[in-house]
C-alpha cells in the first residue's frame, strides 16, 4: 500500500468470534460475508491480539498504525497502550442466546493481576431488540461475595441479579465492576477499552460445542465486582443538533471514549462536512444505510456493516446519503 493511500481514511475488515451464544445476523443483517456459525462477535475496529481489524489489502490495522503511529493522534489514552495499539475496541454483538453473567476488571486490578492489560468499561448502542430482550445490570439489593458463592453452587444467582428489559434504540454505560450480561434476542453495537477480560460468574451450566463446561472465575470476579444494589440504569438525556444533511447526538463522553450518533441525510441538501483534528483519530461504523464519504484524492463508499478509520488531523471530507453512523474517538 503506497504512503498516499494510507494517509486517507480506509475500511476495516473485522476479527470474527464463534462464541457458542451467537447467531446468523451479522451476516443477515450486516452482509460481513464471514463463513462462521455461530457468528457472534465482528470486532469491526480493533487491535487487540484476540483479533486485529485488517484493511482491504490485508494488512492489520496493528501493522498500518505501526508504520504510521500519527494516525493515532496526541489524546493521552494513545500512550497508555503503547506501540501501535488502540485504546478502544469496537464490537457488533449478536446475542440468539444469553451471554453469560460477567464481569470485568478496572484498569488498575487488570495492571496488577494481568500482566498490564487495560481493564474494561464499555458502552451498549442497542440495534435491535426482539419482544422481551433483556440485560442483566448489577444486583437488585446488596449482597455479599459468600451468598454470591452460594448462589453460584445452587443455581439461584439470578434471583439475586437486576434484570432490565431493553428495546431498539437503548443506551448502557457499564463501568468496570459492574455484574452484567447480554440477553437473547439482543443485537448490539459495544464501545470499549480495548481488552479481552471477562470473569464469568454464571454460565447456565450448559456445555459448549465439545460438551465441556466452559470455566468460571469466580474468586476474581468477586474480587472486582460491585455487589452493592444497583439502581436500574435510566436512558439519558438525548438532543438532536440538526446541520444541513446531518443530525448528531452524543451518546456517551467518558474518559476512554466518546460516541457520537450521526443521522445522515442529503437528498437535496448541503453535504456535512466532516474532519478529525489532531487529538484522535475516529472510527465510524455504519449501523444502517449507505452513502460516500469523499474529499479531494478519495471517494469512498460505505453500506451498512462497514467501519472506517479515518485517521487524526484529516483532511476535509464530506458525506453524501442516507444512513445512521456510530462516530467513535477518544
Amino acid at each position: 500500500m503506497s504512503n498516499f493511500i494510507k494517509t486517507i481514511p480506509f475500511l476495516l475488515k473485522p476479527a470474527a468470534k464463534d462464541y457458542l451464544w451467537g447467531g446468523s445476523r451479522l451476516n443477515d443483517d450486516f452482509n460481513l460475508n464471514i463463513d462462521i456459525d455461530p457468528f457472534a462477535e465482528a470486532w469491526v475496529c480493533s487491535t487487540h491480539l484476540d483479533g486485529s481489524s485488517r484493511s482491504s489489502t490485508g494488512e492489520t490495522l496493528t501493522e498500518m498504525l505501526s508504520a504510521h503511529p500519527e494516525y493515532l493522534g496526541s489524546h493521552p489514552l494513545q500512550t497508555m497502550c503503547g506501540k501501535a495499539e488502540l485504546p478502544i475496541l469496537i464490537k457488533l454483538i449478536d446475542a440468539k442466546k444469553d451471554l453469560s453473567v460477567q464481569v470485568h476488571p478496572d484498569d488498575e486490578y487488570a495492571k496488577i493481576y494481568e500482566n498490564g492489560s487495560l481493564g474494561k468499561t464499555e458502552m451498549w448502542y442497542v440495534l435491535d431488540a426482539k419482544e422481551n430482550s433483556s440485560l442483566v445490570y448489577g444486583f437488585n439489593r446488596d449482597v455479599e461475595a459468600a451468598e454470591v458463592r452460594e448462589a453460584i453452587r445452587s443455581g439461584s444467582v439470578e434471583k439475586v441479579l437486576n434484570h432490565v428489559p431493553i428495546h431498539k434504540n437503548d443506551l448502557f454505560y457499564i463501568e468496570a465492576g459492574t455484574v452484567h450480561a447480554i440477553g437473547a434476542g439482543a443485537l448490539i453495537a459495544e464501545i470499549q477499552e480495548s481488552s479481552n477480560l471477562t470473569y464469568r460468574l454464571y454460565d447456565y451450566n450448559r456445555p459448549d460445542k465439545d460438551g465441556n463446561l466452559r470455566p468460571l472465575h469466580i474468586d476474581k470476579a468477586l474480587d472486582v465486582a460491585n455487589l452493592k444494589s444497583s439502581a436500574t440504569p435510566r436512558q439519558p438525556m438525548r438532543v438532536l443538533k440538526y446541520r444541513n444533511g446531518c443530525a448528531s447526538e452524543l451518546l456517551t463522553r467518558c474518559k476512554y471514549f466518546q460516541v457520537e450518533r450521526l443521522l445522515l441525510n442529503t437528498e437535496g441538501r448541503q453535504l456535512p462536512k466532516f474532519n478529525t483534528g489532531e487529538n484522535s483519530f475516529h472510527a465510524l461504523l455504519v449501523v444502517d444505510g449507505c452513502g460516500t464519504l469523499f474529499g479531494d484524492a478519495f471517494s469512498l463508499n460505505f453500506f451498512k456493516g462497514d467501519c472506517i478509520f479515518v485517521p487524526a488531523n484529516s483532511v476535509d471530507m464530506r458525506l453524501h446519503g442516507k444512513a445512521q453512523i456510530l462516530n467513535v474517538s477518544c
